[in-house]
């Protein structure tokens, strides 16, 4: 009997230890982070449910209840990313560039066309856009590459092979075409060659490079009769420099974006008083412009709140930089901040007109279930890092 009891308890130990190690993981967890995640989520699915109230006739909640579903969906891949050990990614990242690679080469050939660009894969009951989870993907392979070559970043070589490795995705994103998100994956390789200590001569190298590049795109190549944009992409990005000369077309967007914004003063017209929002005035209202269709119905209070939120998630996440365990961990958590930080400036500053509009969502607000997916995967890679960094400190000073 006793030894029963005794077999009973040996069998109990290692379910104890591992629940006990389960709770000391969760608590390790950002939690600040990811309640600031939480409120955007709510408050994003607030905001679309005012702006697309009046899109769909007899089902107002259409679009809030496909935006929470893809919200669930994204909330199970956090949980799932935050269990895997980021240094998994660092072993795989030749897997990870590949795949990233074959997918995006797959939408070229095969993906579905709609509004001039090729971005989509339709598997019948689903259609996303590879290039919203290349973000991460892109993001994890050059700082599992920059790791491995921690010790000789000062040489010109590894700072070239890198570039050249991510040439290749961001080429195939932008002859989707999609140039905001190609702005994206080059702004992210920016970042993690920063965050990994590139020397800041290679930065301002690469930095004169990318402006030699966009005058040749925009001006150079177009003078030569050679045109490497679609003419709705040139006249999007030279009108932005004048908008005056064309605000019947290529600027209208823009316009009345700005007009939805002073439109909502302080504290808004509210869902009903929202004309440029219900009538359609404002296109893309609950995705190119949705930050244009809060500040309308929710008026400088409503937007402030919302970059309030954005403010904390991307300080928590350079806290995560600071406090990952390895070279690989603080260059993938720099890359990830960098970019979520980059979107949010670009979709702000097209909507206020102090940036070219280029298609960018705005993160956790923007109808569209790709990107909300891909942006709570992201940050479950955060949270992963945080807690195993912060682990992993506590062992260094036991040592």
């Amino acid at each position: 009997m006793i030894e029963a009891v005794d077999t009973r308890a040996k069998g109990l130990r290692p379910v104890r230890a591992d629940r006990i190690e389960i709770a000391a993981f969760v608590r390790r967890l950002d939690w600040v982070l990811l309640a600031a995640v939480g409120a955007l989520l709510g408050y994003g699915l607030w905001a679309i449910s005012g702006i697309t109230e009046h899109d769909i006739a007899g089902n107002p909640n259409y679009y809030v209840v496909r935006q929470g579903v893809y919200a669930a969906v994204g909330l199970l891949g956090l949980v799932l990313a935050v269990a895997i050990d980021p240094d998994y990614y660092r072993r795989f990242k030749r897997v990870i560039y590949g795949g990233t690679f074959s997918v995006m080469l797959l939408v070229l050939l095969a993906g579905t066309v709609s509004r001039h660009s090729k971005r989509w894969l339709d598997l019948g009951f689903f259609r996303f856009q590879p290039s919203e989870f290349g973000k991460l993907l892109f993001v994890l392979f050059l700082a599992g590459f920059l790791a491995d070559r921690a010790k000789r970043l000062g040489e010109s070589s590894v700072v070239l092979q890198a570039i050249g490795f991510a040439a290749g995705p961001i080429l195939l994103v932008f002859v989707q075409p999609d140039v905001g998100t190609a702005m994206v994956y080059a702004v992210a390789l920016a970042g993690v060659l920063f965050v990994a200590g590139t020397r800041w001569t290679h930065l301002a190298a690469l930095a004169s490079g990318a402006l030699v590049l966009i005058l040749a795109v925009l001006w150079l190549l177009p003078s030569a009769g050679v045109h490497v944009l679609k003419p709705y992409q040139q006249a999007r990005l030279t009108h932005f420099t004048n908008p005056s000369s064309d605000p019947s077309a290529s600027t209208y967007n823009v316009r009345e974006s700005i007009n939805a914004v002073g439109a909502g003063r302080f504290r808004g017209r509210g869902v009903a008083g929202a004309t440029q929002t219900n009538y359609h005035f404002l296109p893309e209202h609950a995705t190119d412009f949705a930050f244009a269709s809060l500040a309308e119905e929710r008026g400088f209070v409503g937007v402030s709140i919302l970059l309030l939120l954005y403010l904390l998630v991307v300080w928590r996440g350079l806290k995560i930089v600071s406090v990952a365990r390895d070279a690989f961990s603080a260059i993938a958590a720099g890359g990830i901040v960098v970019g979520f930080l980059f979107q949010i400036f670009v979709n702000v500053g097209m909507s206020i007109g102090i940036a070219p509009v280029t298609g960018i969502p705005l993160p956790f607000v923007s109808v569209g279930g790709s990107a909300m997916i891909a942006n709570l995967l992201a940050i479950g890679v955060l949270e992963a890092i945080h807690a195993r960094g912060v682990v992993g400190r506590h062992r260094r000073r036991l040592g």
